[in-house]
Parts: C-alpha cells; sequence; structure tokens
C-alpha cells in the first residue's frame, strides 16, 4: 500500500469540482439542453493544473493495470485503489462526494443519482498507441442490476494532448452512422447521460503516448428518459467495418441473450471492487 502523505482529501477535491461547475451552471446549462447526439457537457481547467499534472504523474503503468484486447476494445483499466498512489485515489473517489452529485443534478435534473464506491465497470482508463474503444452502449445497469446507470463521467488528465492525437471521446447518433468528437483535452471533465441510445466511443490513439482518464458512473432508481430497458454492454462497428460490425453484432446478441437469464453476470467482474 502507498503512504504517502495526501495533501488534500476527496471531501475538498469534491467540493472544489462541485464549485467550478456551478460557477459556470448557466452557461453549462444552455449547453447541456442543446447537446447532441447524446446529451453531455464539459468543463474545462476543473482543477489547479498543477495538481492534475500530479494525478498523472501517479497514474499506474499499464503493466499494473488489467488488460483489454478485444475486437471491442483495447485499452488498460484498473480499480485497485489500494495499489495506487492517493493523489489518484482521492481525485478518482472526489467525484463520488455528495458535492459533486447534487452539482451534476443541478445540471441535468436527474434525480435520486448515486454513485458507485464498487467502480463498477468505471475507475481508472490508460489508452496508448493503437488502443481503441468501438461504438458501444454500456450496460443499463449497475453491477448488482438494481439501478439504471444514468451519468457518465469522464476526467482527461494527460498534459498537452491533442486532439490529432486520437484517443477522443465520440458521441453517435441512434443508426451510429455519424458522430461528434468531444477532444480529451488535459484537464478537462466530460458529462454524458447513459440510456439506450447513447452510442459512443473513443477513437483510435495515433501517437506513442497514454491518453489517462478517471472515470466514474452515477445510478438512479429511474432511467435517464424515464422509460424501462435492460441490456449489456453492447458493440457495433464503426461505419465501414463490415466484418468487424458483423462479428460484434453476434456477440451482442449473444451477451444480452445470456444477461437475461443471468443478469448480473455469469462468473463476476474483474472491474470492480468491493465496496
Amino acid at each position: 500500500m502507498n503512504t504517502a502523505p495526501i495533501t488534500k482529501t476527496r471531501a475538498i477535491i469534491g467540493a472544489e469540482i462541485a464549485q467550478n461547475i456551478l460557477s459556470k451552471k448557466q452557461e453549462i446549462l444552455a449547453y447541456w439542453n442543446n447537446s447532441g447526439p447524446v446529451k453531455h457537457f464539459y468543463v474545462d481547467d476543473l482543477l489547479p493544473a498543477q495538481e492534475v499534472e500530479e494525478i498523472h504523474q501517479h497514474f499506474p503503468s499499464k503493466e499494473n493495470l488489467i488488460k483489454r484486447n478485444t475486437l471491442r476494445e483495447k485499452k488498460q483499466v484498473g480499480v485497485e485503489l489500494e495499489k495506487y498512489h492517493p493523489s489518484v485515489t482521492e481525485h478518482l473517489m472526489a467525484f463520488q462526494e455528495p458535492s459533486v452529485v447534487d452539482a451534476i443534478y443541478q445540471i441535468t435534473g436527474i434525480k435520486s443519482m448515486v454513485p458507485d464506491p464498487t467502480l463498477y465497470a468505471s475507475g481508472l482508463s490508460r489508452m496508448q498507441l493503437n488502443d481503441f474503444l468501438n461504438p458501444h452502449l454500456d450496460n443499463s445497469s449497475d453491477g448488482n442490476a438494481d439501478k439504471y446507470r444514468v451519468i457518465n463521467l469522464l476526467f482527461y488528465i494527460t498534459p498537452n494532448w491533442k486532439l490529432e492525437n486520437g484517443g477522443n471521446l465520440e458521441l453517435w447518433d441512434e443508426k451510429v452512422k455519424t458522430q461528434k468528437t468531444i477532444h480529451a483535452a488535459f484537464n478537462r471533465l466530460v458529462i454524458m447521460a447513459t440510456d439506450d441510445k447513447s452510442w459512443h466511443s473513443v477513437s483510435k490513439v495515433l501517437v506513442d503516448d497514454a491518453r489517462c482518464c478517471l472515470s466514474n458512473y452515477y445510478f438512479a432508481p429511474q432511467s435517464y428518459g424515464d422509460k424501462d430497458y435492460f441490456h449489456a454492454t453492447t458493440f457495433k462497428g464503426r461505419p465501414g467495418e463490415t466484418v468487424r460490425g458483423f462479428l460484434l453484432n453476434l456477440d451482442g446478441m449473444l451477451r444480452n441473450g445470456l444477461r437475461k437469464v443471468f443478469r448480473k453476470g455469469i462468473f463476476g467482474s474483474r472491474h470492480r471492487r468491493e465496496s
């Protein structure tokens, strides 16, 4: 366990995040209300730059993260907080502070949202040269399959990350034909709604560097859009990916078929921690 001193607690960090969001409330509300093809907003210069550079400096190497390498995605992820530097852990968990949840509620209007201390399918994300994430819908529910996934929070921390580096968030229309790119810029927090139409992806990383991100999900008793649905994480091919698209469609049908029988999954998930 890393015992380096902690200079700022998650409660203090959370309060600063919330204050920054609410200081731009009217501007953000206008953006959110007119955003598409997936509802979203973003906040730049979220925290002091030196502070975010420290998180990046202590971000785990790919050898200390869980590797994902399939037709669906190629990246490294992690949730083992006890193994990470306190600056990484405290900032990751700061997004679960009640002050931040309330600030997001004031923008989105989504009631009864709760964060996820198990970090199911969230936590740390590291993407390097040729890593990617194909268009997909996130699993509709939490790890216990009793709440809807409603909000995705992505905090990008790699200094000097350029748009042309790739590794950027892509928001797709329902037919996965056209998309909007959101630059994974340093010190930028992106908030997006998640539902049964929120197709999104990450473009391939094109440089020999790592795009690092802290991610969290919020869940609620009712879905965003207030309708009933249930699905596993479902992937599609990008436009022009005929073979990959066909295989991912088959994969999606299989995964969703199994989830109807085993709502919490068959073997559980490595991408989750004890709360």
